[in-house]
């Protein structure tokens, strides 16, 4: 691994979407939250305030950004669902990153994370084809997103956080 930022890989989307693509991407993201508490189970609490790369989160930081990033995709999605090609706000993720709260204890966040993946599961669970089509607007990166496009990304996006944890604990030899 050459590039710490990206241990899986960049996210790319290969669209459109099958019906297969959409089951694994639900899966990835019903997966994450146990994912995530495996990888940080066990650490203390100078290996959470541990940065997973130079200049980089630490890992309690990452902890706390996945279910933030994730429950506004899960409001996104939700608009996507209830108007029609809805204009999001965006979020300074890196300075909600800084916020006090991204600073204590990680089991909020890893319960808050597993309560929002319940149900964000069930509701893609509970759509049709069509409704994956649906878009929402992104005017920081001047782009549209379909929901398929959007359940990839943060499929892509519980992988890449949680490769973050594990191949710095791997690096080093905390596992």
């Amino acid at each position: 691994m050459t590039d710490l930022r990206y241990p899986i890989g960049e996210f790319d989307y290969l669209g459109p979407a099958s019906p297969a693509d959409r089951a694994t991407w639900i899966a990835a993201i019903a997966a994450a939250p146990a994912r995530l508490r495996d990888s940080v189970a066990g650490l203390t609490d100078r290996q959470l305030d541990t940065p997973y790369r130079p200049g980089g989160w630490t890992v309690r930081q990452v902890v706390h950004h996945v279910p933030d990033s994730h429950l506004n995709a899960y409001t996104r999605v939700k608009l996507a669902l209830t108007e029609e090609r809805p204009t999001i706000r965006p979020y300074e993720e890196a300075r909600w990153a800084e916020l006090p709260d991204s600073g204590g204890s990680i089991e909020v966040s890893l319960r808050l994370l597993e309560a929002l993946h319940e149900r964000w599961v069930g509701l893609l669970e509970s759509l049709g084809p069509a409704a994956f089509a649906r878009t929402f607007y992104h005017p920081a990166s001047q782009r549209e997103f379909t929901i398929d496009r959007a359940i990839a990304m943060y499929a892509w996006h519980g992988a890449h956080h949680i490769a973050h944890v594990t191949e710095l604990a791997k690096r080093e030899g905390w596992r």
